[in-house]
């Protein structure tokens, strides 16, 4: 076991799953550190991401937790095998709140990311002058360069939907997001324009929620869900005014599963949802 000073999400991950097996397994960190041969005061720092943990010891605690889900166990030992490395958002760190960081590490290693918007345009499918526009609006007033930092990061984001071989990517975009002019008519244009070119890649599927839907659950809120190796290590991501908030309690991904679900089956299918983007654009 070594320190990790600043523990990765991917890391702070792995040891919150790894106390709910113990969890599980009804077993309190005394009895559990006895049975792997450690102090109980080790077995508190891995469990909190102070400490790393080896692929072989978390083979042996998912052991002694008597775990038999296979896929799960292999992908958390994927995890606490992985190297430390230098990652792009790690050039935000002195300049970015710490969530958004967080939320580029969780959207980079996902194996696939359902999303649903009612007010705005995603930030992975957001254009350059879009997403400037969106952030100069910021309360407390952000200064010119803070801006700047928000925008390259939110476009750095969006990498993952360039690059080789790009895991899927879903979302669900309400109609009353498409008719906000963001930054004038011009800006707003460009924006639906891309969208729909977005749309067309084979990897990407929007849908649109039409305004003669109604009322639908969770209309309030923005969800990112972003897939892990296995669907245990699922995250849910919601947009605060105060930043981020993530969820991985079973109920909670259970239950944001089951909204997208809904929320995608009361959607315009993705051939009437360009055919609709394309409409309010031309009506700007």
């Amino acid at each position: 076991m070594t320190a990790r000073p600043a523990p990765t999400a991917r890391r702070i991950r792995l040891a919150t799953e790894l106390r709910k097996l113990r969890e599980r397994a009804g077993l309190s960190s005394t009895e559990a550190a006895r049975l792997l041969g450690t102090s109980s005061g080790q077995l508190s720092n891995v469990e909190s991401a102070r400490f790393g943990v080896s692929p072989d010891r978390v083979r042996a605690m998912a052991n002694v937790y008597s775990c038999t889900n296979q896929p799960y166990i292999d992908a958390l030992v994927g995890m606490a095998g992985e190297k430390a490395r230098g990652w792009w958002w790690d050039a935000y760190r002195e300049v970015l709140p710490s969530g958004l960081l967080t939320l580029a590490e969780l959207e980079h290693h996902a194996t696939a990311i359902r999303t649903a918007f009612t007010a705005h345009i995603p930030g992975m499918l957001q254009t350059t002058e879009h997403a400037r526009e969106i952030f100069s609006q910021a309360i407390p007033a952000p200064t010119p360069p803070e801006v700047e930092h928000r925008v390259s990061h939110r476009i750095k984001r969006q990498d993952v939907l360039y690059r080789e071989n790009p895991n899927p990517y879903s979302t669900v975009i309400h109609e009353a997001a498409l008719h906000m002019r963001v930054g004038g008519r011009q800006v707003a244009r460009e924006q639906l324009h891309h969208l729909v070119d977005m749309s067309e890649r084979e990897h990407i599927t929007l849908r649109v929620l039409p305004y003669e839907v109604g009322a639908f659950p969770g209309s309030g809120q923005s969800i990112n869900y972003l897939c892990g190796g296995v669907p245990e290590l699922d995250t849910v991501q919601l947009d605060q005014f105060h930043g981020p908030v993530l969820l991985d309690a079973e109920a909670h991904l259970e239950k944001y599963r089951r909204l997208l679900d809904v929320v995608e089956a009361a959607a315009l299918g993705p051939a009437k949802s360009r055919d609709l983007i394309r409409s309010i654009a031309q009506n700007l």
